[in-house]
């Protein structure tokens, strides 16, 4: 495991400080990226085509989009939704269009009923197994292509051959079962019509099924893959991200851990 090795006896950390590290490095991680995600969301949930020689849309490009929000709804318009992401208590996308968590729950308890807090469910279900199995086997085909090309040695080309092999197989799994991310974003904020009114035009669907027929219908089969290129950049950021954060942690938590031994020593 990245930053961990039970066996040395130079430098290693428990399990539980091994937990701690992870659970740092996925907070800061979606801290960092939470600006590609709204910025995601905001494609995935427009109507209208991602193109600036469309006068009626209101999001087309990432640097567009990035300077739009910061402009018309301020710095923190970035991480909205960032608590409930953290906690993955309610959708995301939902509360973007809130003030704020709490009245993010109560307004859709109120108006939709208990029910409403599990939108989207449907298309998440039957993503994860495709995104899954996709994800190990392409990760084990890259990486015996990864041998054949660049031949390992040591253990960092190890950690190499596992971050390139890892990214890459992340971004084909993402690509193929995006359709399923962007319907289930669809159907999470059904009900929030007029709340998201300001955002450009809104649709309603009865299910799955519909959802995707009016989005081919109206939008393409281009309109499946809306906010696909912010989502793989995130999926990049978040891996470099979680890696980078994961080793910080590791060696600090190593650090203060090797500090109070040696003053245990000393004293």
């Amino acid at each position: 495991m990245v930053g961990y090795d039970p066996k040395s006896e130079v430098k290693s950390i428990s399990a539980v400080e091994v937990a701690v590290a992870g659970s740092a490095s996925g907070f800061v991680t979606r801290a960092l990226i939470s600006p590609v995600d709204v910025i995601k969301i905001r494609f995935q949930l427009q109507i209208e085509q991602l193109s600036p020689r469309n006068p009626l849309a209101k999001y087309y490009g990432i640097l567009q989009t990035a300077h739009r929000i910061l402009h018309e709804e301020g710095l923190t318009a970035f991480w909205k939704g960032h608590v409930p992401a953290q906690l993955l208590s309610i959708s995301y996308g939902a509360v973007q269009v809130y003030q704020n968590l709490r009245h993010a729950v109560v307004t859709m308890y109120q108006t939709e009923g208990p029910l409403t807090f599990y939108r989207g469910l449907t298309p998440t279900i039957i993503a994860v197994f495709p995104y899954a199995g996709l994800q190990f086997s392409f990760y084990n085909l890259l990486q015996q292509l990864y041998k054949r090309v660049m031949p390992s040695e040591g253990m960092n080309a190890g950690n190499v051959k596992n971050l390139v092999c890892g990214s890459c197989a992340g971004v084909i799994s993402k690509t193929l079962t995006y359709p399923f991310d962007l319907f289930k974003k669809r159907l999470q904020v059904g009900g929030f019509e007029q709340a998201r009114a300001a955002f450009g035009q809104v649709r309603t669907y009865k299910g799955l099924m519909d959802c995707a027929g009016q989005i081919v219908r109206e939008e393409g089969p281009v309109g499946l893959f809306k906010g696909l290129s912010p989502s793989l950049l995130k999926a990049a950021l978040s891996t470099g991200f979680t890696f980078f954060w994961y080793e910080f942690f590791c060696n600090l938590l190593y650090a203060l851990k090797d500090t109070g031994s040696t003053k245990g020593q000393e004293g």
